[in-house]
């Protein structure tokens, strides 16, 4: 099984204007999420919502510390899952059913250090 990065871009304005239901709804959706990446043959080897970009702290060229996001987007990396499966065709299986309710996600492969991707 390979690894594959599950992306989660979204609006922030979705979650700040979000009722306490909604927000409940959302949490819900994704533990159903998590129930299926396991119904579907895949496993889950971690994942994380991520705080709004508001509270970024972005660094380039290795000194200069600024507030904020690396780049200004409508939708924003607001988390991630790190799922184990078959091949990619399995990882966009088990994608197209993770809640993005402001957004989408992105599939990526993740890296094996042994082998270069470029």
């Amino acid at each position: 099984m390979a690894k594959y990065a599950i992306l989660i871009y979204d609006d922030p304005s979705f979650y700040v204007n979000a009722s306490p239901e909604a927000w409940g709804a959302v949490v819900e959706a994704h533990s159903k999420f998590r129930e299926q990446v396991f119904e579907l043959g895949g496993s889950l080897a971690g994942g994380e919502a991520l705080a709004p970009t508001t509270t970024a702290t972005t660094i380039k060229g290795g000194s200069t510390v600024t507030d904020g996001p690396i780049v200004k987007t409508k939708e924003s990396l607001n988390g991630y899952y790190v799922v184990e499966a078959r091949d990619l065709d399995h990882a966009v299986e088990i994608a197209k059913l993770c809640p993005a309710p402001g957004g989408g996600v992105e599939v990526r492969p993740v890296v094996d250090p042994t082998t270069n991707p470029f």
